[in-house]
Order: structure tokens, then sequence, then C-alpha cells
């Protein structure tokens, strides 16, 4: 078989196993970075380099981390075994081949964010620094913020989760405080496992507070890769006395 078959059909195998494990946009997939690829590992040639590159050119693309993660679990089913059928399993990915694919792409999300936004790519949420300033408009707004406002807070154990699995978590969970929290309210990530929403005191904080536990476990429920870093654990943090106390205390719960 010459080079440029083997590459075709490599090329097939890969778009076969991408589509059956649920690609949404089938017209997207076929970039020159694939063709890159597949001639790098065909080759024998360490496709770090070329991974970084799709990883980047997905992003460019629009494809999440999710996507671009089973893409690459699609090719490496179809290496090690040429007639693999069913869902790529992304946590068999080796180390090197994720790392350099996600570094690729979290390149680009991150000058896309510090480009044009306030909001984490991932969970779509705000991010801690727009927390802080909409802290600071609290605090002018008002001389008692502290009696009037409180931060709601999300930690999950991400630890106990692996690999991709730890952001797929938090995007679930993220899912559950936008559902819960929908009326206005500011919703950020302060670190890799902790959300927080600055809401008023209201007699219905507290059942809102008791759906985002049932409604946050419930997301985590439903695939078990993530299920090992909840329970969340959800809890109401009073406000300190001044704005600058305040951004000390998101400083500290994002850790």
């Amino acid at each position: 078989m010459g080079v440029a078959q083997a590459e075709r059909l490599l090329k097939s195998r890969w778009r076969t196993a991408t589509m059956a494990a649920g690609w949404a946009f089938p017209a997207d997939w076929p970039l020159a970075e694939v063709d890159d690829v597949c001639a790098a590992v065909l080759e024998g040639a360490d496709p770090g380099d070329v991974l970084a590159r799709l990883g980047r050119a997905r992003a460019e693309a629009g494809a999440d981390l999710g996507e671009t993660l089973v893409d690459l679990a699609a090719l490496h089913a179809v290496l090690t075994d040429p007639s693999h059928v069913g869902a790529p399993d992304v946590d068999a990915l080796p180390s090197g081949m994720l790392r350099m694919t996600a570094l690729g792409w979290a390149d680009v999300v991150t000058r896309q964010a510090g480009d044009c936004a306030a909001e984490n790519p991932l969970t779509g949420l705000a991010t801690a620094a727009y927390l802080r300033t909409r802290l600071g408009e609290v605090y002018r707004e008002t001389p008692v913020a502290p009696l009037d406002y409180v931060l709601v807070l999300l930690r999950l154990d991400v630890h106990r989760a692996s690999g991709w699995s730890r952001v797929v978590a938090m995007t679930l969970v993220s899912d559950a405080l936008r559902t819960v929290f929908d009326s206005g309210e500011t919703l950020a990530t302060l670190g890799p496992s902790v959300a927080a929403v600055l809401v008023r005191r209201d007699e219905l904080l507290s059942r809102k507070v008791s759906n985002l536990r049932v409604l946050a476990a419930d997301r985590l429920a439903d695939d078990p890769n993530v299920r090992p870093a909840g329970p969340a654990k959800v809890w109401i943090e009073r406000l300190p006395d001044s704005h600058t106390e305040a951004c000390a205390l998101l400083t500290s719960l994002g850790r």
C-alpha cells in the first residue's frame, strides 16, 4: 500500500470513528491539520507539534474541548485497533497526545477570552475579575452591601476525577448554577473547582441553595467519569465590610 493510500485510509477510519461518537458538524471535521496528523503518525514521527496545531485549529473552528478530545480519542482508537467500532475512550488517551492537543486548544481559547470576554469559555460563567468589578459596584451602590448581599459558593473535589473529566464536572455544575440562579445574579468561577453567585438576600435564598445541591448532584450522577468529583459542597458566605476584604476573600476561596 502506498503512503498516500495509507493516509487516506487512516483519515477515513478516523472520520468514521469520530462521526460515530457524535461529532455535531461533519462538514467542519476535515482540516489540513488532520492530514498532517495522519502523515506524522504513519511516518512514526513525534506527532506533538501537529497535534498542538490540530488543537488550535479545532478551537478556531469553534469545537469545544470535549469534542476535540473525543475526536483525538477516535484517532487513538483506530490506531490501536483498525477495526474499532463504538464510542472512543477519552480516558485511554496517552498523556502526551492529550496534553499537546489540549494545550493547542487552550492557547486559542485563552487568547480569545483575553481579547473579548469577562466570561470563562469553558463554563460560561463570569471570571473572578468580573466578579470583583461587580462587587465594587455593589459596595458603592449601598453602604450596607454586606447586609443586602451574600455569596453562594459551590466547590467540587476535582482531584478525585481524572483528566478532562475535571473540566466536564465544572461545566455540568455550572449549568446547574445557571438553572437555579436565572434572575440576573452574577455567576462566576473563582478557580478550577469553585464557582460563586453574588445574590441579594431574600426569602427564596435557602430554597435556591437546596435546589442547587440537588440539581448539581443530578448533573454529576449522569456521568460515571465525573461522579467522583461530587458531591458538590454548597454554602452561603457572608460578605465582609469592605470591597478590599471581599476581593481577598475571593482569592482565598478560589484556591
